[in-house]
């Protein structure tokens, strides 16, 4: 698939802003609506586009204290990869979990409450799985960029 200026142009503002409607997308594009619609669905039947979501603000879920963790398996056997990818995928703590090339075999981005809350779930949950052999935590000291767009309000 090849993406022209016009369809990269409509992905940035909506990247900033999936709730603008037709009519304020193909202005800023300038297209006029009906061929800003049609980009709009070739680009969501293409995959292009995948979904479209709400920014929730963490704080509110009780996840405004952020961890990242590094984290090292002393066993690379099939069972102790698949037990471990596994379990942390299923807790509602781990908001982001990949497995690395390299050192550290994992990196795992936490969201919970507060320290007191991160210390109960590294102790009772994280270092409970098999076959871990190190876990190292980080704290961000400051948000520089991020995926997540800045706070706007809601339109009414």
């Amino acid at each position: 698939m090849h993406l022209d200026e016009t369809d990269r142009a409509i992905i940035d503002h909506l990247r900033r802003d999936g709730r603008a409607s037709n009519v304020s997308l193909a202005e800023a594009v300038h297209l006029t609506p009906g061929p800003c619609l049609r980009r709009v669905q070739r680009l969501e039947a293409e995959g292009v586009i995948q979904g479209y979501a709400a920014q929730i603000d963490p704080a509110a879920l009780g996840q405004g204290f952020e961890v990242i963790l590094d984290v090292e398996l002393a066993a690379y056997d099939r069972a102790t990869v698949d037990g471990f990818e596994t379990r942390m995928a299923g807790f509602d703590e781990v908001v982001e979990l990949y497995r690395l090339f390299g050192s550290p075999d994992y990196y795992v981005r936490v969201a919970v409450a507060d320290l007191e809350t991160y210390e109960r779930f590294l102790t009772e949950q994280v270092m409970t799985n098999p076959g871990i052999s190190k876990v190292s935590s980080r704290f961000a000291m400051k948000v520089l960029k991020s995926p997540r767009p800045p706070r706007r309000p809601l339109r009414r």
